[in-house]
């Protein structure tokens, strides 16, 4: 579908109009001069038309006309620079100048995921300002930026859930050549970046899908935000073709390093393959030899997403030997939707999945509020071992909040399959006033989690923002039409009354207006707080160098990880060594901890080794008040609001056995940069 440039010149046109008789491309620019030439295409049959046009050149305005009647904008268009309304632009795809021939990838045991809303990221909400930062974002240890969407949708401001415009990155934060100079920039600075996309809905406003065909929509399922896409049903071919070519077409021209797949619970396909395995598919095909990072939201946690696929077609695309999109399998075997199973044996193949679990117990944990999606939850020392260990809380346990069970077994993953977060753009906007858990939390308590999320061997996300504690609050906003704008305010207001505390009247009133300017600006960030809060900044930096550079937190495994509860809000979690030299992670949310006895086995040193800190949250330099010895005469005493990494020593002084990660003092801290890596704070 769409435009492609043609070698000797021209441009060729192919449309998928399904309804129509008739079909034409109309110039309001043609070879670059103003125009209001028509040139119809020519019919193919099963509702494709398509043609060249010579006189077409890159930068030329066009819409598509159907049966004499409406113009709408390309469905394929890769830019619309007056947004969903207005004409469609051909662009050029090799024009950019790459320069990042020898990137390869991120390996997945390396990823830590920074997610940013490129219009509040920087002040000036543009693809340029947002490489400036790219820097500072190697610095601080981020190694894969997440894109949140950015599918071209109508207002001046929005979360980008609900765009129309598939292939066209939106206008707002530039062209689609300054997204390729962020992903180029990102790639020189040893950064990957992902891109958050929709396919399981379009957005209520400009969406003209419809008008080129009713096949678009499925008939029997619906999504938490209206109809959802045609994957299973009469017609679905050209509409699976169109996701499964967008999927590689982000990592195709755009050098993207994966995608994250938004509430891939709404994505619904009862045939087979499902929809999601030949997008995984097309984004591992187009990458070639470069690594890939596929994640997927699923509510329902459900591991099929991640488990590996055993389709041999779905194999050999993965391979890279048919980078072509499937043909429709179940239709050419003769099997119906009616027939078949939904799913296969084998998974989907992706690389990971968010684990809302885990952000779940800590906002437990650091609010004390257990209401709505958070019912089932206690912040207890026992979730935190057990989400270190096993990812998911909920692998087929009863759910009081949804009246079912929740999750699939999932002991059997490795760490790096569950992707971990306190902050994300979704949960912080959940709030009445948009906040960040540092300001409802303690002190401690916050640093504490900040060091169970970093050094924990799941994969952490940070949101942009939370490693220096910004201040910028993160609203739902959303620039509409005035009367789609008041649906989407009431619609806001009444999801956010599934929390009791900001079910009140009072509450109600005060929450923020998504379509008002003010709601979008406030959310910008102000990068002057990396210096004003250096101390929390820095926390950050020196927990992602101690998770890439400690030999034994960076060797990250299935069964390297085992945990005992130590209190109600307090335990410890052994990091297994190959060679023995263990490391010991205590955490304690609650008061001081004199956990005496101490019939745990895991507290136990390496023999002819005794513990030593390597690292505290209680830093002085982190804004904290000091840590004693926890290994003492009393047995073990255990500082309140505080997280403290041991590491084995050798008893015999001569024999002492150094980490990489210890000074003269026996811990880590701001002043122990090499020479390449010092504080820019």
């Amino acid at each position: 579908m769409g435009v492609a440039l043609q070698p000797e010149g021209g441009v060729h046109f192919r449309v998928w109009a399904a309804d129509r008789a008739r079909v034409a491309i109309e110039f309001d620019t043609l070879g670059g001069e103003a125009s209001g030439e028509r040139i119809e295409l020519a019919a193919e049959g099963e509702g494709w038309f398509s043609g060249s046009i010579a006189a077409a050149v890159p930068g030329d305005l066009y819409y598509v006309r159907l049966d004499d009647e409406e113009r709408y904008a390309d469905p394929a268009s890769r830019f619309q620079p007056e947004g969903p309304h207005g004409p469609s632009q051909i662009v050029d795809p090799a024009a950019f100048d790459w320069t990042d021939g020898a990137w390869r990838g991120v390996p997945e045991s390396e990823i830590v995921l920074y997610e940013l809303h490129v219009g509040t990221f920087t002040p000036e909400g543009t693809w340029q300002a947002a490489a400036c930062e790219l820097p500072a974002l190697a610095e601080l240890g981020a190694t894969m930026i997440e894109v949140m969407p950015v599918a071209d949708f109508p207002g001046r401001f929005g979360w980008g859930y609900d765009g129309v415009n598939f292939f066209a990155p939106t206008r707002l934060y530039g062209g689609p050549d300054d997204f390729r100079f962020f992903v180029n920039a990102a790639h020189r600075a040893g950064i990957g970046v992902i891109l958050d996309v929709v396919y399981n809905h379009a957005g209520p406003d400009g969406n003209f899908l419809p008008r080129f065909s009713r096949a678009w929509f499925s008939r029997k399922h619906k999504t938490d935000w209206g109809p959802a896409f045609n994957f299973d049903g009469p017609g679905r071919g050209p509409v699976r073709r169109y996701f499964i070519e967008n999927a590689g077409y982000w990592i195709d021209e755009f050098h993207l390093d994966g995608l994250r797949l938004d509430a891939t619970q709404n994505v619904y396909d009862d045939s087979t393959p499902h929809i999601l395995q030949e997008v995984t598919a097309r984004v591992r095909a187009a990458a070639g030899d470069r690594r890939t990072f596929v994640v997927a939201e699923n509510e329902p946690q459900d591991v099929w997403f991640v488990k590996p696929p055993v389709d041999e077609r779905i194999e050999r695309m993965v391979e890279g030997r048919q980078p072509a999109a499937f043909p429709e399998s179940r239709a050419a075997r003769g099997v119906s939707a009616d027939d078949a199973p939904h799913r296969e044996p084998g998974g989907c193949g992706m690389d990971a999945l968010w684990n809302d679990d885990f952000h779940h117990a800590a906002m437990v944990l650091l609010s004390g509020r257990s209401e709505a999606y958070y019912t089932d939850y206690r912040g207890s020392a026992q979730e935190f071992v057990s989400a270190a260990k096993w990812g998911f809380l909920y692998q087929g346990q009863w759910y009081k909040w949804q009246k079912q069970r929740r999750g699939t077994p999932a002991l059997d993953l490795p760490p790096e399959k569950f992707v971990h977060f306190i902050q994300n753009h979704d949960q912080v906007a959940n709030t009445c006033r948009g906040l960040r858990c540092h300001e409802f939390a303690s002190a401690g308590c916050h640093r504490a989690l900040t060091a169970l999320l970093l050094l924990g061997p799941q994969t952490p996300m940070l949101f942009q923002g939370q490693e220096f504690a910004a201040s910028a609050p993160f609203f739902f906003f959303a620039d509409h039409r005035e009367e789609l704008a008041r649906q989407v305010h009431a619609g806001r207001r009444e999801f956010l009354k599934q929390f009791r505390s900001i079910a009140s009247p009072e509450i109600q009133a005060r929450l923020p207006d998504p379509a008002d300017p003010a709601t979008f600006v406030r959310c910008k960030l102000d990068f002057g707080e990396r210096s004003r809060y250096a101390a929390i900044y820095q926390m950050h930096r020196d927990l992602l160098r101690l998770r890439r550079v400690d030999p034994v937190l960076s060797a990250r495994r299935c069964g390297g990880v085992d945990g005992a509860v130590l209190g109600e809000r307090a335990f410890v979690l052994r990091f297994f060594a190959a060679d023995g030299m263990d490391r010991l992670l205590f955490v304690n949310f609650a008061v001081d901890l004199n956990f005496d006895p101490a019939p745990e086995p895991l507290l136990a040193p390496p023999g002819g080794c005794e513990w030593e800190i390597l690292w505290s949250s209680e830093d002085f330099a982190y804004g904290g008040t000091g840590t004693a010895a926890l290994d003492t005469e009393e047995n073990w005493r255990i500082p309140g609001h505080a997280a403290v990494l041991l590491a084995p020593v050798r008893s015999d002084p001569l024999q002492r056995v150094e980490s990489p990660e210890r000074n003269d003092a026996g811990k880590t801290g701001p002043h122990e940069r090499g020479p390449d890596e010092e504080s820019s704070s």
